[in-house]
């Protein structure tokens, strides 16, 4: 039997391959979670969700809208902090809020954050000197300090209110403590490790110098304000009764949106969903139908009509020449291998037409780029000549 799995496994592998074996995972919960939204919701009348709508506390409405306003505030961080972490001080913080909210926003609905966010983050970043290996490191740093975040506030709301986290994935409480104690214990590992010496992660050609401790609890702190401001919008959408304290909440909100992230569905549509439903069955369906459909509009309709605004306002605006991109100041690549023959031609096309004036202009300078080679060699012929005769 354990020859005939791993041949299963084998033939898994070498011919669907690995991400292929995660989109059908991906397949698989995105599935389970309609079924349980269908069986939860089937007997749901669209009158009782407006008429949950209707009830809403205008008052409380809005603060979630301010909330989820401030979260995204914070998201513009995220590429700020990772800007400055791999040393690219000459993008300014208005770039990175607007690569930052794009990003995410466009992440967040379309799914598979990981290349539609990228794919964003390159195109606006080219503009200023970045290449696809920059942008790759944002997007590494950017990720550690969404997840350093998370271990931070999952592990102290699972720790305090383990209960929260057994409505989601059925353990006993005391199981899920145990578990909320040994997060701490690795955020705590992983702080005092990169403030012991410099630490680095990656190769020779793709390296990545971690934030040290302090700029690690700061990193820890834009996530865990991130995801704080999320809970607290969602907390003020929920039905008036049966009470909830927002610890438990947020616990329950976390972890829901880390399902919804990992089955990569358009934002996290159903299951994000189902498990929100399944771990709050004390709430009144209708009412909490509404509240979801309520954070959905705040959260990912209205910032996703915005980003696609934004970006269809820049695009005009490059065409226009309106928008110029900076290239990164001489030096300041330094650390970075040279980029030459084809490789160059690529990361020119990437660039912005201003930026790629510029470096050409830099270049036919006497003295500098490749400039330098050809004015060098007219010099160096008299000089021969002179010590030939």
């Amino acid at each position: 039997m354990g020859v005939q799995n791993s041949r299963v496994w084998v033939f898994l592998r070498d011919r669907v391959g690995l991400h292929g074996l995660g989109f059908i995972a991906s397949l698989v919960v995105i599935g389970f979670a309609s079924l349980v939204l269908y069986r939860m919701l089937h007997n749901l009348k669209f009158s009782d969700v407006v008429d949950a709508l209707a009830q809403k506390d205008p008052r409380h409405v809005a603060t979630a809208f301010f909330l989820v306003a401030g979260a995204y505030l914070t998201l513009t961080f995220y590429d700020w902090f990772a800007l400055r972490t791999i040393g690219k001080h000459h993008v300014p913080y208005r770039v990175a809020a607007l690569s930052g909210f794009c990003s995410y926003s466009i992440g967040h609905n379309v799914g598979f954050t990981v290349f539609t966010g990228g794919s964003v983050r390159y195109r606006i970043y080219s503009a200023w000197g970045l290449g696809a290996i920059d942008v790759a490191k944002i997007c590494f740093v950017a990720g550690l300090t969404f997840w350093l975040g998370n271990i931070a506030v999952l592990g102290l709301g699972i720790t305090l209110h383990p209960e929260a986290a057994t409505a989601v994935d059925q353990l006993p409480p005391a199981v899920n403590r145990i578990i909320g104690i040994l997060a701490l214990c690795v955020l705590a590992g992983y702080i005092a490790w990169v403030s012991a010496a410099p630490r680095t992660i990656g190769r020779s050609s793709w390296f990545v110098h971690l934030p040290r401790g302090r700029s690690t609890l700061v990193q820890v702190g834009i996530g865990i304000l991130d995801l704080s401001l999320c809970a607290a919008a969602m907390y003020m959408l929920m039905p008036a009764s049966p009470y909830i304290d927002p610890v438990s909440l947020a616990v329950i909100f976390v972890t829901a949106t880390l399902l919804g992230f990992a089955s990569h569905a358009p934002g996290g549509l159903g299951v994000f969903d189902a498990a929100l439903l399944v771990a709050l069955p004390q709430f009144d369906t209708g009412e909490m139908v509404g509240a979801l459909l309520l954070f959905r509009l705040f959260y990912y309709i209205i910032p996703f009509a915005l980003s696609l605004t934004l970006l269809g306002a820049r695009e005009l605006g490059l065409r226009a020449g309106r928008f110029k991109g900076v290239p990164p100041p001489a030096g300041a690549d330094a650390a970075e291998p040279p980029v030459s023959g084809v490789s160059a031609g690529r990361h020119a096309a990437g660039m912005h037409p201003a930026a790629k004036h510029s470096a050409a202009a830099s270049a036919a300078k006497p003295g500098t780029g490749q400039g330098a080679k050809l004015s060098a060699k007219p010099a160096a012929k008299p000089a021969a000549k002179r010590a030939a005769e």
